[in-house]
């Protein structure tokens, strides 16, 4: 589709695979899907959840929200539903949202999913961002668990001054669809690269050293560092900004690409299927996306 290799992709993003959404499946198809494998692992029916919060950027229509078509397609009549919209970091913010609703009492069981068909607003005619994403979801189930600290901490942030760096320009109030969008693109990711790249590194080893700090612990104290995977080299200059041992730091952005809101959350997923985190393990999860907007968060699994 556009003058490139599998050598050139590679060795700047470190991505040899991804997986793309057929052409009949939204967001919501696959958001389900992870919703019902979470609740199945928690032994849960649709009946216990009592709220559901989905974060994404490709929502499968402007409305009614992502999170209200998953609750149908789950069988959690009785949830709460909505959608998050803070790109790559939606799983943290959907995720310290969940524990602030349990803090607070007002829920004990929520659904948090992380999840995007980026395939449909990829210019696959830009070789600067085409090659980077994919598709996909991820889910939790949120709860009190007594005697575990859980989510430790979490830090969340945004600068909506550098929006322009990463955005989608078209599609919303500001510039409806119209012939002259459709002729100038405009409905497809557009990305400053090297802007991106900077402002990830900065934000993420802020980020990470921040919560580590409230939480009192140092990075050698973490079993596991799940960072968005967007690409390697972002990922490997977080981590030796932060000082991580190579073998802290779990990377499978070379199979998935950028998934965006569910990133994190698929990476996570892998680690504690493959055995990489187990019960009473410390990791820190790190994110950075579009907005800007940046989280991490410490969690005893």
């Amino acid at each position: 589709m556009v003058e490139t290799s599998d050598e050139w992709i590679t060795s700047r993003t470190g991505i040899k695979e991804r997986h793309i959404a057929a052409a009949h499946e939204s967001t919501s198809d696959f958001a389900a899907k992870a919703a019902l494998k979470a609740m199945a692992n928690a032994g849960l029916n649709g009946d216990q959840i009592d709220l559901i919060i989905v974060a994404t950027v490709t929502p499968d229509m402007p409305f009614p929200s992502t999170a209200c078509q998953v609750q149908q397609k789950i069988g959690a009549l009785r949830a709460v539903a909505f959608d998050i919209e803070a790109a790559c970091s939606g799983f943290i913010y959907g995720l310290e949202i969940a524990r602030q609703f349990i803090a607070n009492h007002a829920c004990e069981t929520v659904l948090v999913i992380g999840a995007d068909k980026l395939s449909s607003i990829v210019d696959w005619t830009d070789r600067n961002t085409c090659v980077l994403f994919g598709d996909g979801a991820a889910a939790a189930i949120v709860q009190h668990r007594p005697n575990s600290a859980g989510v430790m901490a979490a830090v969340m942030g945004a600068d909506g001054s550098k929006g322009s760096v990463l955005c989608v320009p078209a599609g919303g109030s500001r510039l409806p669809a119209s012939t002259e969008t459709l002729i100038k693109r405009q409905h497809f990711i557009r990305m400053n690269g090297k802007e991106t790249f900077k402002n990830a590194v900065q934000a993420m080893q802020a980020a990470g050293e921040e919560v580590l700090r409230r939480c009192g612990l140092a990075v050698s104290d973490l079993a596991c560092i799940i960072p968005h995977q967007a690409n390697r080299r972002i990922i490997d200059a977080v981590a030796e900004r932060l000082e991580a041992r190579p073998e802290q730091v779990f990377v499978n952005v070379d199979r998935f690409g950028n998934t965006s809101a569910a990133s994190v959350g698929i990476a996570l997923s892998e680690a504690v299927e493959t055995g990489r985190v187990q019960r009473g393990d410390l990791v820190l999860l790190l994110v950075f996306g579009a907005g800007f907007t940046w989280g991490a968060a410490v969690v005893e699994w």
